[in-house]
């Protein structure tokens, strides 16, 4: 655990948080999960809790990609008719031949 995180801090009770749920693998609060094998049922039950039908599941990798804090966690980010997550990305059309290629190379180096 590191002095200066602040997930660190909230797990060690530093920092007041609103826990929804708390196991031995597991902790949620609001805006966080943690623990793949508990993550998706914990993450539909919270969703379910909240009323939201329609929801994004968004889990960030890197600055890059908008992470801030340095310790894997997930948002749960319902959508409404109002709105909610907007997501845009570039995309690029793949032939066939190519998506073939990219594959036999991810496979290569699993």
């Amino acid at each position: 655990m590191s002095a200066n995180c602040i997930f660190c801090k909230i797990i060690k009770g530093d920092i007041p948080s609103f826990k929804i749920l708390e196991t031995s693998l597991t902790l949620a609060f609001m805006d966080t999960d943690e623990t793949l094998s508990e993550i998706l049922p914990i993450s539909k039950r919270i969703a379910k809790a909240t009323g939201a039908v329609n929801y994004n599941f968004l889990q960030n990798n890197g600055r890059e990609a908008h992470q801030a804090v340095d310790h894997v966690h997930f948002h749960i980010i319902p959508k409404t008719k109002e709105g909610g997550l907007e997501m845009s990305w570039d995309s690029k059309k793949f032939s066939n031949n190519e998506l073939k290629e990219f594959c036999e190379e991810i496979k290569g180096k699993l």
